[in-house]
């Protein structure tokens, strides 16, 4: 088989070379200086006539944004630290570099404290990466980089199970309207929650579809697993082919704050947020954007663990072990792979958690036939899946909702209809790909195979794709494709802790509009 486009051969350049020569190309006025993020330039005032990044603005234009009351904050959106009874940060994005932005927190609405100082971080990309189509919509006054100001603050010591209401500012620009959110019950907590995810959001109507059935839901948290807004537009990790726009970013995330300013957004990294243009192995972009917590090792970005009372979440990046889009391939030097054992081992020593549940992009398991199943994660990670009896594996990368049988060195060890029940501890771990956040829908890699689910099974044997580690193609028939759906949606999972019966979680995925797709129960015990 010949190599397919974009692909890497053995010898070729990883994404950290391709950075560098992108760097020498179009560094010529300092546009990549270090700073608090990496590779990624701080711009540390606008209130001259030219940008820290060297290029010139002109002074007229400066002055008339310098009013802090026509710079609103947008696009807030919060995530938990590792401990969510006690840790929260709170992010947001203004249009400008603005004067002492801070965050207050109250438990009462109109009820806050001090001005809390946010952590800004700013994010310059030249626009000569950028080359989407309509080229009109690039203003002539732009100048020559998109500068985006993230600002972050992170909260410790919080009440456990309480809710907090909070609200934005800065110099010149005092809120209005606050946002809340609800700290984690202490780990010992014996209560219900529910929690979503999907992969693969963009933007758009659909995309605003499932945020809205979010917000239906009202989940403790969501799981968005990689390829988040599509501003790189392209494998990823490929400077000379992948179309980038920065500011979709600001679409992104003003769109996704009908949710995300009050329901935890954990993230994971996919092929889409390689964006080679920045240091850090491409991710210089998502350190400025979002703050996960950062207990893998220094360095390592959006690989964590933490937990909500019962469950053990674990996510991971798949660019790390993908041969699909391998850019990024080993880039780690298995330094995420001796993590995870650890981790893993360590929650299942844990006797006060339950269920383990690992989530990131690239699919272990999947009969689509558009990025197929990754080799990389067949053969690294799930052997410790199986050692360690984790329960749920969550993917996004291919843009389905397809539902694996529980697996078990690779093999299906039982057909579980939808509403069946599956213990983990003799079953096996069971894998679902959730692609359908928003962008455009993949199909199955044997077009003859139709889709499966509630009110429409057609069990089928169906045929796997997955790419070698030599670039060969390989197709194997299978049987453990239990459930599978072309269409947008999210799943849900409601857990329900161990009290005098054993605990477990359900889990359905529903349409944009809330129509089941399918729902199984995960029970130890």
């Amino acid at each position: 088989m010949s190599e397919p486009p974009g692909r890497r051969s053995q010898n070729g350049p990883r994404l950290q070379e391709l950075y560098e020569d992108a760097r020498r190309r179009y560094s010529r006025r300092g546009l990549f200086r270090a700073g608090a993020v990496g590779g990624a330039v701080l711009a540390t005032s606008l209130t001259g006539t030219a940008s820290a990044s060297g290029f010139e603005v002109p002074g007229v234009l400066l002055k008339e944004t310098a009013n802090g009351k026509a710079l609103r904050p947008f696009g807030r959106h919060i995530a938990f630290g590792a401990d969510p009874s006690r840790q929260v940060v709170v992010s947001w994005q203004v249009p400008a570099n603005v004067q002492a932005p801070y965050l207050r927190i109250g438990t009462a609405a109109g009820e806050y404290g001090e001005k809390l100082p946010a952590e800004v971080r700013a994010l310059t990309s030249d626009l000569a990466w950028q080359e989407r189509e309509p080229l009109f919509t690039i203003s002539p006054h732009l100048g020559k980089g998109v500068t985006q100001y993230y600002l972050h603050v992170r909260l410790d010591d919080l009440v456990p199970n309480t809710t907090y209401y909070y609200v934005v500012g800065h110099q010149g620009f005092e809120p209005q309207e606050p946002a809340t959110f609800r700290t984690a019950p202490g780990t010992t907590a014996r209560t219900a929650f529910s929690f979503t995810a999907f992969g693969d959001q963009g933007v758009g109507h659909n995309a605003l579809a499932t945020n809205g059935l979010i917000a239906d839901l009202g989940p403790q948290f969501h799981l968005a697993m990689g390829d988040m807004s599509y501003a790189n537009d392209g494998e990823g990790g490929r400077p000379e082919t992948d179309k980038y726009d920065a500011r979709k970013w600001d679409s992104f995330f003003a769109q996704n704050e009908l949710v995300a300013a009050e329901v935890p957004w954990m993230v994971s990294l996919g092929n889409h947020e390689m964006e080679s243009w920045y240091d850090n192995h491409g991710y210089g972009g998502m350190r400025a954007r979002f703050t996960m917590p950062d207990n893998a090792w220094d360095g390592s970005t959006c690989i964590y663990s933490w937990r909500y009372q019962n469950v053990g979440m674990i996510s991971l990046d798949g660019n790390d072990i993908c041969y699909n889009s391998d850019a990024n391939l080993d880039y780690t030097e298995g330094r995420q792979q001796t993590w995870l054992k650890a981790q893993l081992e360590k929650f299942r020593k844990d006797a006060s958690i339950d269920f383990i549940v690992v989530y990131c992009h690239q699919c272990t398991y999947s009969t689509s036939g558009n990025n197929g199943a990754e080799v990389g994660a067949q053969k690294r990670w799930a052997p410790l899946f199986d050692q360690y009896q984790v329960d749920l594996v969550l993917n996004g990368h291919n843009h389905v909702y397809e539902r694996t049988d529980p697996i078990k060195a690779g093999k299906g060890t039982k057909k579980a209809d939808i509403r069946s029940t599956i213990n983990p501890v003799k079953d096996g771990t069971t894998y679902i790909t959730a692609g359908g956040g928003g962008e455009s829908i993949n199909s199955w890699a044997d077009s003859k195979i139709s889709d499966s689910y509630f009110g429409n099974v057609k069990d089928v044997t169906a045929t796997m794709r997955v790419d070698q580690e030599d670039g060969e193609e390989k197709l194997v028939k299978v049987t453990w494709s239990r459930v599978r759906y072309r269409g947008y949606g999210l799943i849900v999972v409601d857990v329900e802790p161990r009290t005098d019966k054993p605990a477990q979680m359900k889990v359905r995925a529903l349409t944009e509009t809330g129509a089941l797709v399918d729902e199984f129960t995960i029970r130890r015990g």
